[in-house]
């Protein structure tokens, strides 16, 4: 059988992983939901790794959870375990110490825009459209409105969840749900535009400002500060930012692409 997740890496340590279901538009099953969590729990370790690509095959990014898969087991308990592993897979993505950027075409829907919103950037197709359409089957988009709610203006995102309609990659990118909406032909180009502008950038610098960004949003501005404080001065102490700033001061290029990667 096909593997239900395709992983592809580059000598630069861009690793692609593409969701591989294509009949079914990428529903998240078990058996993808399983697949992603191995993968994320694997590349969390992997110190080569620079960027993450999250992709889908066929004519859909994902189109949510598989209704079938749920609807044949009508347990209390077992939709709270498939939900829960689900969030865990979501928050996976958030603790990647790496930028994880989704390259969306076609539909994202329910908890595919979940997925989109939850990655730390995403391009878009402008073909490629947007819902949590849930609610059009009596099923509020509870888990999809956890990161749609920290992507987008709060009345933008409850127009989303309260009439399930689908918003265009236009819409999306308006609403800062998505950073770039491009021609078909330009998605690969523009995703690949933001890997270098990435891998220009020093990995101990992006993974201690991507765990920033998350851990201050959700606190007061004073606790924010104190925390932003602390990790810029602990970056401050890694040998590619003194580097890094040092040559700026004495108006050079800093020395060697080692201390920019590293």
């Amino acid at each position: 059988m096909e593997q239900p997740l395709i992983e592809a890496r580059d000598a630069r340590g861009v690793v692609t992983l593409t969701l591989n279901r294509p009949a079914s538009f990428n529903a998240l099953s078990e058996e993808v939901l399983q697949a992603l969590q191995a993968a994320l729990d694997r590349l969390a370790g992997d110190e080569s790794v620079r960027v993450l690509v999250l992709a889908g095959a066929g004519k859909a990014f994902c189109a949510g959870h598989h209704l079938k898969e749920m609807i044949a087991r009508p347990e209390l308990a077992y939709y709270q375990d498939l939900f829960a592993r689900c969030s865990r897979m979501m928050l996976a993505l958030q603790a990647l110490p790496v930028p994880v950027i989704a390259r969306v075409h076609g539909i994202a829907t329910a908890a595919g825009c979940q997925l989109v919103a939850q990655c730390d950037l995403a391009v878009a197709s402008t073909e490629a459209s947007f819902a949590v359409s849930g609610v059009n089957y009596g099923l509020f988009c509870s888990t999809p409105s956890v990161p749609l709610l920290r992507n987008m203006a709060p009345k933008q995102a409850m127009e989303m969840l309260v009439t399930g309609d689908f918003i265009s990659a236009q819409e999306a990118q308006a609403r800062g749900l998505v950073n770039h909406a491009v021609a078909p032909e330009q998605l690969d180009a523009e995703v690949e535009r933001l890997v270098q502008a990435i891998l220009a950038k020093p990995r101990v610098a992006l993974a201690m400002g991507k765990d920033l960004f998350y851990r201050q949003r959700e606190m007061g501005v004073a606790a924010a500060y104190q925390l932003a404080t602390q990790t810029m001065a602990v970056n401050m102490m890694e040998p590619c930012a003194l580097e890094g700033v040092t040559a700026f001061t004495e108006k050079r290029k800093p020395g060697g692409d080692k201390g920019r990667a590293g």
